[in-house]
């Protein structure tokens, strides 16, 4: 029976290219977008022969969360990643207003920890939970400054993690951090050196070859270790 993986945030870019790896590789693929605007998901599921499924949700809001575990109950996951991440440009802390702090963090640490404390019950015992998180979450390797909002949002998603994975120390999920690198991304800007095409497929197998492992691991698209 063919796997199933829950992306949430598979509307377009890494999301999108993430879904359509799962789906060449033989998985059946539950993909989330926001609001109800035509997306480049839709574009790829009217290829999927029926493989892909698009579910709508805005993961900062907890109702639509929950809404959607119900509609998924009954239903097993065996990979569920969440792939978030906003930036609202590169300003000094001292710059950086309250809202759009707020905003980054709340969508890039908080609610991708709500996603996965809401949608555990549908993961397989052994599945996997994953997250797109940064080398710029990475502590010891900040060694040039720069974004310092996005940076701190990163970070703090590692540290839930951890602390997610502390509070469910018995379980047999694998737990992944994934760094996908400097990607050609509304996010990684023109003067990303490798495209979406390139290094999806590299995040895809690291994931894969995770699979059946325990415990938390911070890891990029190679499968390289990241620093903390």
């Amino acid at each position: 029976m063919p796997r199933t993986a829950l992306i949430v945030g598979a509307s377009r870019t890494l999301g999108r290219a993430l879904a359509a790896e799962y789906l060449r590789l033989g998985w059946t693929v539950i993909g989330t977008v926001r609001g109800d605007r035509r997306t480049e998901l839709h574009d790829l599921a009217e290829t999927a022969d029926g493989r892909l499924v698009i579910e709508t949700l805005d993961m900062t809001e907890t109702e639509q969360l929950a809404a959607l575990r119900d509609r998924l109950a009954g239903r097993t996951i065996d990979l569920l990643f969440v792939n978030a991440g906003i930036t609202r440009g590169d300003l000094p802390i001292a710059e950086v207003p309250t809202e759009m702090f707020t905003e980054v963090l709340v969508t890039n640490a908080l609610s991708p920890l709500r996603v996965i404390e809401t949608l555990r019950p549908l993961v397989a015992p052994a599945g996997t939970i994953g997250v797109m998180s940064s080398r710029q979450g990475s502590l010891s390797l900040n060694t040039n400054g720069g974004q310092d909002a996005y940076r701190a949002s990163k970070s703090a998603l590692n540290q839930l993690m951890r602390c997610y994975a502390a509070r469910y120390a018995d379980d047999l999920h694998t737990l992944l951090l994934i760094n996908p690198g400097w990607v050609k991304t509304e996010l990684g800007g023109p003067g990303a050196l490798l495209t979406i095409e390139d290094r999806i497929p590299g995040v895809a197998a690291t994931i894969n070859a995770q699979s059946g492992k325990p415990g938390l691991q911070f890891l990029d698209y190679q499968g390289e270790v990241v620093p903390w």
